[in-house]
């Protein structure tokens, strides 16, 4: 085992290091992973550049990174369903206490959950990691290093679309072409929606939408008032779209959202903007459209395993660059410049396939 932890450490807003830390201990419900494969999300980013999101403020050194997938090398005392050598997916959120989210299922609203890359919290984009093995997946033979890191944002795609009550025939609004708009779309389409728009600024995104299976890609231009979109969207569709799935954040997309779904629909907010909006909300309630929020995501990891393997959805396009982990500020840089679509750092020396 090579004795050095290379590891992306964000220290202070704009202060990203590439440090050596010593190689973890796995506790006796741990496992020791050497990491392959680890996405950059936006989330990544924003710490670097601002160092908070909401509440989540940085106070202390922190390694980035939580799009993941590795190879276990070491096992806790307790842990039976893993040994070394197999290949997982890493799920991020892992509740500290059984507390009535964590009955309910729904562990993701737990307020002492940890979570990679989310102060205090350490992430996984270094050579090794350790982390609970209950939230460490097995990958199947057929399912690459890179699907088993692009899992995590697919999650947010299922659970959003959970959310939303996709099904057979539904008709979907997607707000936004960025990874996040993409995953919602190949979750949307492979759960049976039969016509999805997406919108977006960027025509180089939503080619990549038409690539994955948007019926109808809508270029958006930057002063298009949201009722003249939702307008669009319908004449688009031949009628409004029961779902709308908002993925941008931005103020007026969510007004958007809000107008162009059909009354009784639902309209599930994945993007995270400013803390306050103003939107059309009388609107929905007249309507009785649906608002739904979406945070992170929670039993995900067997269903996207389970498409991935199967062949239901495809993500292996959404890699648009690969970094070794050596060429991290690189790596963040291009991520930061919005080129291409996801980023992947190649954490083994010694393999670097995806």
């Amino acid at each position: 085992m090579a004795q050095e932890n290379l590891s992306v450490v964000l220290h202070s807003k704009g202060d990203l290091r590439l440090e050596n830390r010593p190689i973890p201990e796995p506790g006796p419900n741990d496992v020791l992973l050497q990491m392959h494969s680890v996405g950059i999300c936006g989330s990544d980013v924003h710490y670097w550049q601002h160092g908070q999101i909401g509440d989540f403020v940085l106070k202390k050194p922190m390694v980035l990174g939580h799009e993941a997938a590795g190879r276990v090398v070491k096992v806790g005392a307790e842990v039976t369903h893993l040994k070394a050598g197999d290949r997982v997916a890493i799920e991020p959120g892992v509740p500290r206490d059984m507390d009535e989210f964590f009955k309910n299922g729904r562990y993701n609203l737990s307020p002492t959950i940890f979570f990679c890359a989310t102060p205090p919290d350490d992430g996984n984009l270094s050579r090794y990691y350790t982390h609970n093995a209950n939230f460490c997946y097995k990958l199947p033979d057929n399912v690459t290093y890179e699907e088993g890191a692009l899992i995590e944002p697919l999650s947010v795609g299922i659970h959003a679309c959970r959310r939303a009550g996709v099904t057979i025939g539904s008709s979907v609004l997607i707000c936004g072409a960025g990874p996040i708009g993409l995953v919602c779309l190949v979750v949307a389409k492979a759960m049976g929606a039969s016509q999805v728009v997406v919108t977006d600024l960027s025509s180089e995104r939503l080619d990549m939408a038409k690539k994955l299976g948007a019926d109808f890609p809508l270029t958006v231009k930057r002063g298009d008032g949201p009722q003249n979109l939702a307008q669009g969207v319908a004449d688009m569709l031949g009628g409004q779209p029961q779902i709308t799935i908002e993925c941008t954040g931005v103020e007026s997309s969510i007004q958007t959202a809000i107008y162009a779904t059909r009354s009784g629909g639902v309209v599930v907010l994945v993007g995270l903007g400013s803390e306050m909006a103003t939107i059309p909300l009388i609107n929905a309630a007249v309507r009785e459209v649906d608002i739904r929020g979406v945070f992170r995501y929670c039993n995900t990891w067997p269903m996207a395993i389970a498409m991935l393997a199967s062949g239901k959805v495809n993500v292996k396009p959404l890699v648009t660059h690969r970094f070794p982990l050596e060429q991290a500020a690189q790596a963040f840089e291009t991520t930061r410049q919005g080129v291409g679509i996801k980023v992947m750092l190649k954490c083994d020396q010694d393999d670097q396939n995806p």
